[in-house]
């Protein structure tokens, strides 16, 4: 999925989403486990928004993303920072990082199991021992419950976005699709994603980790340092490499 019509509407229909708070308790959960500096990867990092932030507790940042789209804005926010455009599954770095951070659902983009192990796989490779592998995943809970067969809509001063999402209960995966409005002039050019996103039980990504040869250090509820609860939507989980 590469997010290329969404890209230059990213920012003003993710307001919510608290990029400074957010970026604040990741440096905190990177503390928690060891990691007070060094080099930051910023996998899946959009149009590097969360990115900036982290950049501003001192990491030396790479991003990296799929869509050229969303690094091209990326690239004006940090353009200190090393941009790459590569599929976080094939994951290929000249060296080792300190940590790494996946956040707003991007490893939920992943679709197959496998290609979980593969990105969890990519990156224990990239990690110096005892580097900090940080990440977030939406929850079958919200799949379900939340994003279901649910649409939504969104409207800023220069673009409309309706969001239409078809849940499928086998595999907790959800199908959307993005018709995205641009204002032009006194009319309206539309222009559509589709993408899908998929839930996995906490249990067998904790297994997975553990396989590509990671410590589960913790999993909390979102943006939180205590248990999930039945109900949570998101989930942050904290791993070390061995």
């Amino acid at each position: 999925m590469s997010y290329n019509s969404f890209a230059a509407v990213y920012d003003a229909f993710t307001e919510d989403v608290e990029y400074e708070k957010r970026a604040a308790y990741i440096k905190k959960l990177l503390a928690k486990n060891g990691c007070e500096g060094g080099i930051l990867l910023d996998l899946a990092c959009g149009t590097g928004t969360l990115s900036k932030y982290l950049a501003g507790y001192g990491y030396d940042m790479i991003l990296a993303d799929m869509s050229p789209d969303m690094l091209s804005i990326a690239a004006e926010r940090l353009p200190d920072a090393l941009i790459i455009c590569q599929d976080m599954r094939r994951l290929r770095l000249y060296s080792t990082v300190n940590a790494v951070v996946c956040s707003l659902d991007g490893i939920n983009h992943l679709t197959k199991p496998d290609d979980v192990k593969k990105t969890f796989s990519a990156v224990s490779k990239h990690l110096q021992k005892g580097g900090v592998f940080v990440f977030d995943v939406n929850t079958p809970y919200k799949h379900e419950n939340v994003l279901g067969n649910n649409t939504f809509v969104y409207e800023t001063d220069d673009a409309y976005l309706v969001w239409q999402n078809f849940y499928k209960s086998k595999s907790k995966a959800v199908d959307m699709c993005l018709d995205i409005f641009f204002l032009e002039g006194d009319s309206y050019v539309r222009e559509c994603e589709e993408f899908s996103e998929r839930a996995y039980e906490i249990e067998e990504i904790c297994q997975w980790l553990s396989e590509a040869g990671f410590s589960v250090s913790g999993v909390y509820d979102d943006m939180k340092f205590t248990k999930p609860k039945n109900n949570s939507q998101r989930v942050y989980i904290s791993a070390v490499k061995l």
